[in-house]
């Protein structure tokens, strides 16, 4: 007894005759190596245990930190005419802009 519509068949196709599929990457959440910032967060004596979830929190706001400083960072780059950045552009950025304030004197 037949419910489902006529049967179809289905033609063979040939792998040469398939289009090219493209490699499958596994994207990664975070940039940083989970592994390793749990050992970070670990040497802190208060800290026992490290959920991966706040691992991965942790991670992924060190990264947006990194960024967000590195950004600012690029403008006083920029404006010495230069691609690459130097100690002194972070020292800028950490002067010029009030959320890096805790920083200023970490680098010396």
């Amino acid at each position: 007894m037949r419910t489902a519509g006529p049967r179809r068949r289905r033609r063979a196709v040939s792998s040469r005759t398939q289009a090219p599929q493209p490699p499958h990457h596994t994207s990664r959440l975070s940039k940083l190596p989970l592994a390793r910032i749990k050992a970070l967060m670990k040497t802190d004596p208060d800290v026992s245990l490290a959920s991966q979830e706040s691992v991965f929190i942790i991670a992924k706001a060190t990264e947006l930190f990194v960024e967000m400083i590195a950004k600012d960072a690029l403008v006083y780059a920029q404006q010495g005419k230069r691609k690459t950045l130097q100690r002194k552009d972070l020292d800028n950025a950490i002067e010029a802009i009030d959320e890096f304030a805790f920083l200023e004197g970490t680098l010396d």
